[in-house]
Parts: structure tokens; sequence; C-alpha cells
């Protein structure tokens, strides 16, 4: 899985910040959350409200990334070019989460807001920005220095608003209906018939 950040919300290659970085341990499963809302009215006496459609709320997306400096855990471009050092030392934990919070988490003083990130893995490919991280310290050196921990982290996704406009293609009951008038039609009963 790769995560890349991005300054501005048209995800163009010129404004995208630092090196994607890249999940050592791909998560074990994700949860993508759709929403509608709706308001509601109910007359006195009725025994169930009537739901009035307000809006589609943007899709939130949660994954478990694990962040490891135990060493069972290699880098796979070293694996690839056969550069495997057992006795290497392996990034901290501490810096991998530090590096991950500031491309995806922190505020951005040239922007005034933390990145967008466009996330790809496999088939999945999910622009928004992240909207919380918990983070769960699971082993740690003799010292207490965290060698592994569970990141819970849950993004928000966001549509560019061209590509909004022309996903709804909302048409306007003023323009899409088109009717043939009558001698004994009558405005009234067709005003009630459309709208």
């Amino acid at each position: 899985m790769q995560l890349q950040a991005y300054s501005n919300e048209d995800f163009s290659p010129s404004s995208k910040k630092g090196a994607p970085f890249n999940v050592l341990i791909n998560p074990e499963s994700y949860t993508i959350k759709y929403r509608v809302e709706h308001t509601q009215s109910q007359g006195q006496g009725n025994s169930h409200p009537l739901l009035h459609f307000n809006k589609i709320l943007a899709q939130d997306i949660h994954f478990d990334f694990v962040f490891d400096s135990t060493g069972v855990v290699v880098e796979p471009s070293l694996i690839n070019i056969g550069l495997i050092n057992p006795f290497a030392e392996t990034a901290n934990v501490t810096d991998q989460i530090e590096k991950f919070k500031q491309l995806m988490l922190y505020y951005q003083s040239e922007t005034h807001r933390p990145n967008f990130v466009a996330l790809k893995w496999g088939t999945l490919l999910f622009k928004g920005q992240m909207t919380s991280m918990d983070i769960d310290y699971k082993l740690f050196k003799p010292d207490g220095t965290p060698i592994m921990a569970l990141a819970r982290v849950g993004f928000r996704g966001f549509i560019e608003e061209e590509l909004r406009v022309k996903k709804e293609n909302s048409l306007s009951p003023d323009i899409t209906h088109e009717l043939i008038f009558n001698a004994d039609d009558r405005f009234d009963l067709l005003v009630d018939t459309i709208y």
C-alpha cells in the first residue's frame, strides 16, 4: 500500500509533497462507510415520519497500520535486490510514526491545513484527508522504547468539484420537462403533476 501526500485538492503531480509513504505490512482489512443524511417530518397522529433527502456525506475509510522495528519485517525493495543485512538497525517505530504524521496529519503552514492524501492499494484508489489516528503501542525494548505499534487511521473522502458536478448530472425540472399543452389542460394540474 502506498500513500502520497498532496498540497492541493487537484491532486496534480506538481502538488505532491515528498516521497510516497509505503506501508511495510499491508492491512488485513479495511472498512468503507457510506452515509446519506435525511431530514424528517411527521404529522401529528402519524405512526411513521416522512424522510426527505438532505445530502450524501463523504465516505469514510478506516485502516489498521502496523509500524514495526523488531527486524522481522524487511523493506520489500531490499529483498528484490538482495541487500538484506540481518544485523542492520531497522527504522525506529517512533520515527516511522512521526514521518507518517508529518505527511498526513500535521498542519501545513503554506496551505493552512493538513495535506490531502491519495491512497493506492490494488484496485483501491482513495482520495481524501486524514481525520483520525489512534496509536496502540504493542512491544517494547527493556528500556521502554516501542518496537511495534498499531495505528488505527481514518480518512474522509474528497472529490474534485468538477468531477462531482459531472457525476451528479443534476437535471433541473424546469428545463428537462417538455409538455404539449392541449386546450382542455389546466396549468395548475400540470404544475402539480411535474412538481
